[in-house]
């Protein structure tokens, strides 16, 4: 498949002011929702300092991303491999050694064509860590690697251990308490459900796991190792990771308007896998009273069971507070019979269901006083960096982790626990959602914190702060390189 062409433009910017020799890099990004989201938005913070971006997405022509306004970023659509391929009958390895082979061809030929004809070609490539074969593709081509990790530093570095053998698999307790004891020491909070679902069940997804702990097989190749998290939030393992190897946060990765607002264009992400109804969303929010909606959402790729749906509807059924919830269509079938016609069609109704929303916009609406989530890094980020307190209902890959930090250590959420078999009650999201919206003693206390670690997200992203330095700091790397 050729590549396609196409130029986000806004309508309120002046002309970006490049160096004199236009320095060029290429960002190439996994084509999912929760990947694409924070390397596009870094993206955006690269061409406010003057750099060229051409954004590379691996997408197939079978499917679409809807496009908004997002910078002037360049955005080129290469093949995926997958346009005459029954991707269902493929294993979970299969699909990603397919993927692999594929899209590793398709960025060389794009590097190829880009070379030969650019003045002054992209020196760098930034990519997405979990795919690390890029780096081998830039480095045959005399190109620089910037790995870009998309998840937390805990995360990460959970995953770096598994491939250093510091950390063994399968996991073991070593304490009374079922936790597994490594260093940093930050990390004895989790017990052995904690961990990534790929390494705390080792034998239930091998070909992933082969991609995560690969991140780390040839990432001292790169020469820049960028973190979507920033210092202050997860200040002792950047630290210690940072007596590893060089490495940089640059996050959170969220659109300036709910951040620093140096960017007067950036108002959303601009690329979305998903069609968000916003309009609805925020007719119906604007109806309802401050702090008074918990605002309900599982991401692009979790799926819950019937039991689950069914004790879920219970739950927002019975709780005093109005809901908003996000089911994607593929979810819809679980949910119980007539409820989507119970809550009728007008404003004034108790919750409304759809199929996608504008997160950022939901979250930052002054009716929201909640999120329920499945603690995707993403969806974590922006609730932390928005000051919203979350009630946390993991689902798998680094999910749980992400939930016992938000409880255990950051202290901005709940954790609603499953029955014996292995269902999260009505009564139990009920009580969880009550005791934030409805200001019990630890409820206030996390909510406080919340707003409290929106304020040092904010302040890490804005001039002079942690992850600006660390922005301004790789941008003057490349600038050297390139001149």
């Amino acid at each position: 498949m050729s590549s396609s062409r196409e130029r986000i433009c806004p309508s309120n910017r002046q002309p970006t002011m490049y160096p004199a020799k236009d320095i060029h890099v290429l960002v190439l990004a996994h084509p999912v929702q929760g990947h694409i989201n924070p390397m596009l938005q870094f993206s955006k913070r690269l061409t406010s300092k003057g750099l060229k971006v051409t954004f590379l997405i691996p997408i197939s022509t079978k499917k679409s991303l809807n496009l908004v306004n997002a910078s002037s970023i360049q955005v080129e659509y290469i093949s995926d491999g997958f346009d005459n391929v029954e991707e269902d009958k493929l294993s979970t390895k299969e699909y990603l050694e397919h993927f692999r082979l594929s899209v590793s061809q398709s960025l060389r030929n794009f590097i190829q064509k880009h070379q030969s004809c650019q003045e002054n070609p992209a020196k760098v490539l930034i990519y997405d860590s979990f795919d690390s074969w890029a780096l081998d593709v830039a480095i045959e081509h005399g190109m620089h690697g910037a790995s870009f990790f998309t998840q937390s530093c805990v995360v990460s570095c959970i995953y770096y251990l598994v491939h250093q053998g510091t950390v063994k698999l399968p996991l073991e307790a070593v304490d009374g308490q079922g936790r597994v004891l490594c260093d940093p020491p930050v990390m004895s909070v989790l017990g052995l459900n904690d961990f990534p679902s790929f390494v705390a069940d080792v034998h239930k997804y091998p070909a992933i796991l082969d991609i995560v702990l690969g991140q780390f097989s040839n990432f001292r190749k790169a020469k820049w190792l960028l973190f979507n998290t920033f210092t202050e939030l997860e200040e002792e393992l950047v630290n210690w990771m940072g007596n590893q190897w060089s490495m940089m946060t640059v996050g959170p990765t969220i659109p300036s308007v709910y951040m620093d607002k140096r960017l007067e264009d950036d108002t959303g992400y601009g690329l979305s896998l998903f069609k968000p109804e916003a309009e609805a969303c925020l007719r119906w929010l604007d109806s309802k009273p401050p702090c008074s909606t918990v605002y309900v959402s599982f991401g692009s790729l979790a799926s819950l069971g019937e039991d689950q749906m069914e004790e879920l509807v219970r739950g927002l059924r019975s709780m005093k507070s109005h809901f908003l919830w996000v089911v994607r269509e593929s979810e819809e079938k679980k949910l119980p019979r007539n409820f989507l016609q119970e809550l009728g069609l007008d404003d004034d109704k108790k919750g409304l269901v759809v199929r996608w929303s504008n997160q950022l916009q939901v979250l930052s609406h002054v009716s929201v006083g909640c999120f329920m989530t499945h603690c995707g890094w993403n969806s974590t980020l922006e609730a932390l960096s928005l000051g919203v307190p979350m009630v946390v209902m993991p689902q798998w890959t680094d999910q749980p982790t992400n939930a016992t930090f938000i409880v255990e250590v950051w202290k901005v959420g709940l954790r609603v626990r499953a029955n014996e078999r292995g269902v999260v009650t009505g009564e139990e999201i009920e009580s969880c959602v009550n005791e934030i919206i409805e200001g019990g003693e630890r409820g206030k206390e996390i909510r406080e914190n919340s707003l409290g670690w929106k304020e040092l997200a904010k302040r890490a992203i804005d001039e002079g702060g942690s992850s600006e330095k660390n922005i301004q700091e790789f941008v003057s790397n490349v600038l050297d390189l390139c001149t």
